[in-house]
């Protein structure tokens, strides 16, 4: 009698950036341009070295100037041949979801199928002001636009009827897919936002960007009961949290500590949030913090215990903070790619 031993499962690692304003080698913050342009070439560089996924979050302020994010992607799209290419977060609430739909299944064209999407409520809302909406609309936008991206989504020709934009009767939908786009859904902690995940079947994308990623595993049971209760299989949980890699843990700290500390400073006007403190810094790159900072040895030992925390099936390293410089930029994406990455998967038994 034989036995049947099913293969190891196998995880994927990515890298998320919000296109962070970086400088050069003497300090010369970019300019927009220059910073869209850095990161078409971090997107190839990616590629090359293996990594699985490339994904770029929808941002439109001054620190983040990427509000275009499925432009850039295409452009990267066309200079690369494997990697996976798709929105680290694209805000569904402000958007319209056919447009989403379509510019997403154009890349996924021009890349033959390596396009994914990730729709989020959006933790960040400078876009509703932006484009006219009303912040206290800000959980029924959501919920009929992913509705109504869920329908485009099936390839049929659509009716829908919502309150937050024009109904469709009877619509084409182009162009169509010929190659699946995997659709995620962006999650920083609500607990309906995982039920409303699961309902639809999409996969789910948790936003660990503070506090014990631990904290995580009731919302990853939540989302694996519901999808059994609703007759779906197993769909992937990915995990995206910031993080610097260097040769060493002194070496992390030292070079994003300055331009963390200033951008959380910038950001703390807007969002009201405290002024980190050094210790506090400390404490979210230990093991029960969200920041996955230091040597190869050390981010691989954390993101390993993370993952098999949640029973995540991806990691993404959001890996661009402040304005790091353009080296230190390449530096980590090289040691993600080849030392962390491996350490990762044999720590996984992959």
């Amino acid at each position: 009698m034989s036995t049947v031993t099913e293969p190891p499962h196998t995880h994927t690692f990515g890298l998320d950036t919000f296109g962070d304003i970086s400088s050069a080698a003497d300090g010369t913050p970019y300019t927009h341009a220059d910073a869209i342009r850095s990161v078409v070439e971090q997107g190839v560089l990616a590629d090359e070295l293996g990594i699985d996924n490339f994904s770029i979050g929808e941002h439109h302020t001054d620190d983040f100037p990427m509000p275009a994010g499925d432009v850039v992607l295409g452009a990267i799209a066309a200079r690369t041949s494997r990697i996976g290419l798709g929105s680290a977060v694209t805000v569904l609430s402000s958007d319209d979801p056919v447009r989403v739909f379509q510019r997403y299944s154009t890349l996924n064209a021009i890349s033959g199928g390596r396009a994914e999407v990730t729709l989020g409520r959006g933790s960040s809302t400078e876009s509703f002001p932006l484009f006219g909406y009303d912040l206290a609309d800000y959980n029924v936008l959501f919920e009929e636009k992913l509705n109504l991206f869920a329908e485009v989504l099936k390839g049929d020709r659509v009716t829908w009827q919502g309150t937050v934009r024009p109904s469709l009767r009877d619509q084409e939908i182009v162009p169509g897919l010929d190659a699946p786009l995997p659709v995620w859904v962006g999650v920083g902690g609500n607990p309906n936002s995982v039920l409303r995940a699961a309902r639809y079947g999409f996969n789910l994308r948790l936003a660990i960007i503070g506090g014990s990623p631990t904290r995580f595993r009731p919302l990853a049971q939540l989302y694996f009961r519901a999808l059994g209760q609703l007759g779906f299989g197993r769909r992937p949980i990915g995990i995206h949290s910031p993080g610097h890699v260097a040769e060493t843990d002194e070496q992390a700290i030292d070079d994003l500590w300055p331009d963390y500390l200033d951008l959380m400073t910038r950001m703390s006007r807007v969002r009201g949030f405290a002024i980190p403190t050094k210790e506090m810094f400390r404490h979210e790159i230990g093991p029960e913090g969200s920041l996955y900072v230091g040597s190869p040895t050390t981010v691989a030992q954390k993101i390993a215990h993370t993952m098999t925390a949640l029973d995540a099936d991806r990691f993404d390293l959001k890996y661009a903070m402040g304005r790091l410089s353009e080296d230190k930029l390449r530096t980590n994406i090289e040691l993600y790619a080849t030392e962390v990455v491996p350490r990762v998967r044999k720590l996984l038994g992959d």
